[in-house]
């Protein structure tokens, strides 16, 4: 159920009949110096094919660019910032709504495009439809509790949960050689940085946005250490991913718009 795959009478009889679409989004941008550029995009996209097999909903083509500017001065990341993302991802919802489409379910690789999103969200409830958000790495914390809460492998970004993913799709693509120790820089000497965008005074975690490059020279940045990352794992948060999906759009085309 790939929209690219269709013919436009095949499309037009989807659309007929169900006005449920899920619209991937993904990004290009450096996650340490283990892991490939296209993480946020590979990663839905295996989520994508196990979703296949679960669901006849249609599915749109995955854009794999997003909003990260703040990753922008590592070589090889592309982003095309907040307004054209959310000038991209409004076309491509709207045109999608023009066919018959009401119920969107974006699969999100990426917590840049999430502010995105949230805009869309409203927009596109202005012309009565929903819209959901599936970041996949917040949600597989609570799908298996082994996975969440104050371990070694709570998630960061480039850390355990998404190497783990990504040797699931191809082992080849971590270079274990890179996997280095973190070291968090300080934005002063009373302020250390504890996530890629909080500093911590007294307990607390204040939100201090910055280049990733004034928090950490790896490009990673935990808690969850990328040593922990198996395939084993990986494997089983993309299946509980794409099945867990399956049953929320089941769920979703009931909701009354």
């Amino acid at each position: 159920m790939r929209l690219e795959r269709l013919t436009w009478p095949k499309a037009k009889a989807y659309f007929d009949a169900n006005d449920t679409v899920v619209v991937p989004i993904g990004s290009l941008e450096c996650h340490g110096r283990h892991m490939p550029l296209g993480t946020d995009t590979m990663i839905p996209n295996r989520i994508l094919d196990k979703l296949e097999e679960k669901s006849d909903v249609l599915i749109a083509p995955t854009v794999p660019y997003g909003n990260t500017d703040y990753l922008a001065s590592f070589p090889g990341t592309v982003s095309l910032g907040p307004e054209v993302t959310y000038q991209v991802m409004y076309r491509i919802l709207d045109g999608l709504r023009k066919h018959g489409a009401r119920r969107f379910v974006i699969l999100n690789g990426h917590g840049g495009n999430n502010p995105v999103l949230d805009r869309l969200s409203v927009d596109m409830q202005e012309k009565d439809c929903i819209l959901v958000q599936m970041n996949w790495w917040i949600m597989v914390w609570d799908l298996v509790e082994d996975w969440k809460g104050d371990r070694p492998w709570r998630s960061g970004h480039g850390g355990a949960e998404e190497t783990a993913a990504v040797m699931a799709i191809d082992p080849s693509l971590i270079d274990t050689d890179e996997i280095r120790d973190l070291s968090l820089k300080e934005l002063s000497e009373d302020l250390p940085f504890s996530t890629m965008a909080h500093v911590r005074y007294k307990g607390v975690d204040i939100p201090v946005r910055r280049f990733t490059t004034d928090v950490s020279d790896n490009g990673w940045v935990g808690p969850d250490h990328p040593k922990y990352a198996t395939a084993e794992w990986g494997e089983k948060m993309i299946e509980a991913s794409a099945s867990y999906i399956a049953d929320f759009i089941e769920v979703l085309k009931k909701v009354q718009l």
